[in-house]
């Protein structure tokens, strides 16, 4: 038997029904503190520095971050 159960609600509505932290504020300091960090950066080559001294996750991080820039981030012109 399969059963799919939908649940429309926001991001906030499922964080607190299961129970996690509210880490939105550890989250605005640490974007804040990044693109202040990302604005002396010249290249792409600096940049791709400066992301592996932060990846907080390891190579997952690393991924995230090259999303980031593929997207239209910081150090899209070349």
């Amino acid at each position: 038997m399969k059963v799919n159960v939908e649940i429309d609600c926001s991001p906030e509505e499922a964080r607190r029904f299961l129970g996690l932290p509210d880490v939105s504020k550890a989250n605005e300091a640490y974007v804040d503190a990044t693109m202040k960090a990302m604005q002396g950066v010249g290249s792409f080559e600096q940049l791709q520095e400066y992301a592996k001294q932060l990846a907080p996750m390891g190579q997952m991080g690393m991924k995230l971050f090259e999303q980031f820039l593929s997207a239209g981030g910081v150090g899209a012109k070349k």
